[in-house]
Formats: structure tokens, C-alpha cells, sequence
């Protein structure tokens, strides 16, 4: 029984809006989505006679992703949104998902997000940092596709290797890929949100001695701000964010049923 539960993945449907979204990452951002649980479920929705949707039919079938054709039938309607959203209430229906990720920049699935909490159901949201508010808080967790790019002397040396000149449209889009550098201590300190953000969660969950456990720590973050991310800031882990911050004291204790392990715990500097 123990074992069932061990290997216990959440069935998640990933939904992509291919309008809003970056196809150049779509290698990352399953990845990420791997962190949650298992996509039984990945389709992609848009007009696919529309040749700007080009650089994503090359990927289609390297990641086993189900194009769903939406023809525009007026000029200014998004119709794509339309059929995304039909589909995600037919697999609410179902009660064979744990999940859903929605990958998008846009605002008109605020409400599907919402209505799929609603069902008792987590919401992954996937999107550029453009993304109106509206959308990240209706999620359990948004994460911004910035922070899943190439790193810069990567993309730099692509760049280099390639004789072929990019449009300034192409540039742009490159440049928002690339994960962000590390912030020190001192810039940290000046970002208000961030500290803000840090006391709160702190506050919520320290024990009577002053001490929190940075594991629940770091699920009460993402509770009050679905958009929080430790690689926001350059860092890939939790812990060497909090370090640099140089805002709390930090002890590492032996896991109890794994002495090896260790348990970090955090308690705000007076």
C-alpha cells in the first residue's frame, strides 16, 4: 500500500493556447509540468492553416501533443479560446483528472480557472510575465514561462553560431526567454513586494519559538501569491533564495525518518 502511494502521480490535462504561447519552450515547460504530476492529456488549439503557427507543427509530434483545428469565422473573435474552454469543461466532466495546466497569457481564462477550482481541482497556470493579474490569482500556481529558457550564454552562443540575421520581432522573443540573473542581497532587501511577501508567509506558519519548517513555508508563499517563484530572483531553490536575502537565520536538522536528509527551518532576524 505504501508503495501505491509513493508512486501516486496526479492525471493532469494540459491545455495550450497556441496564440499565447512560446513554442521554443515547450521542451521546458513539460518538464515542469512533470514536477505535478503526468499529462494524460496535452492539446494544443488554434488555427493551423494560419502559417504563424508554423514553428509549432515541428513539435507536435516530438511531444505526442493533440492539435485541435479552430478556424477564425470572424475577424476579432478569439474562437480558439472558445473551443479550449469547451473542451476543459468536458474533461472537468469527467472526473478523470487531479489537475489541469493552462498555458496562456490571456485573461479570458480567468473564469475557467476559477470554475475548475471550484471542483476541487488544482489549476497550473503557464504564462509570460504580461499576464494580467486576474488570470495569475485565479490559479493555484502561475508560473511565468520567463523562468524556463535557455540560459543567456546559451542563447548567446546560438546567436553566434547562427549567419542569419533576426528580425527585431524574433529578438525580442529571444530575449524574454532567458532566465533571469541571480539578484544579491542588497537588491532583494530593496524589492518591498518580496519582503512583504516573505513576512507574511512567516507569520502564517512560525511556531511558537520563533522557528518555521521552510517546507510549509514555501507552500504558504505560493498560497498567498500564486506567482511566487524562487527563479523569479535567479535562484533555483527555495533555500539559497531565503539565504541570499539575508533576512532570516537558517539551521539544518536530520530528517526524522531519514537521517541523511536534511530539514531546513527559518526564523525572521529581529
Amino acid at each position: 500500500m505504501s508503495r501505491e502511494v509513493q508512486f501516486k502521480s496526479d492525471r493532469l490535462a494540459v491545455l495550450i493556447d497556441a496564440d499565447n504561447a512560446n513554442a521554443d519552450l515547450i521542451e521546458a515547460l513539460l518538464k515542469e509540468i512533470a514536477k505535478y504530476g503526468t499529462s494524460h492529456v496535452k492539446r494544443i488549439y488554434g488555427d493551423w492553416t494560419n502559417t504563424q503557427l508554423g514553428k509549432w507543427k515541428d513539435k507536435l509530434n516530438k511531444f505526442a501533443i493533440q492539435p485541435m483545428q479552430q478556424f477564425r469565422y470572424t475577424t476579432g473573435k478569439n474562437a480558439t479560446d472558445s473551443a479550449l474552454i469547451i473542451d476543459a469543461m468536458d474533461l472537468l466532466y469527467t472526473h478523470n483528472f487531479d489537475g489541469f495546466c493552462i498555458v496562456s497569457s490571456d485573461s479570458d481564462f480567468t473564469r475557467l480557472a476559477s470554475r475548475i477550482r471550484e471542483s476541487g481541482l488544482v489549476v497550473y497556470g503557464f504564462g509570460e510575465k504580461k499576464t494580467p493579474l486576474a488570470f495569475i490569482s485565479a490559479c493555484d500556481k502561475f508560473i511565468y514561462t520567463e523562468i524556463l529558457g535557455q540560459p543567456k550564454e546559451l542563447a548567446s552562443s546560438n546567436s553566434a553560431d547562427s549567419p542569419v540575421e533576426k528580425d527585431p520581432k524574433s529578438l525580442i522573443k529571444d530575449s524574454s526567454s532567458q532566465k533571469p540573473e541571480a539578484l544579491d542581497s542588497q537588491k532583494l532587501k530593496r524589492d518591498r513586494e518580496l519582503v512583504g511577501l516573505l513576512k507574511d508567509a512567516y507569520k502564517a506558519i512560525a511556531e511558537e519559538d520563533g522557528w518555521a519548517n521552510l517546507g510549509p513555508f514555501g507552500a504558504q508563499l505560493t498560497k498567498i501569491s500564486p506567482s511566487f517563484d524562487q527563479r523569479n530572483y535567479g535562484y533555483e531553490k527555495l533555500g539559497s533564495l531565503i539565504r541570499a536575502t539575508d533576512l532570516f537565520e537558517v539551521k539544518e536538522i536530520p530528517h526524522d525518518k531519514n537521517p541523511a536528509a536534511k530539514q531546513i527551518h527559518i526564523k525572521f532576524k529581529s
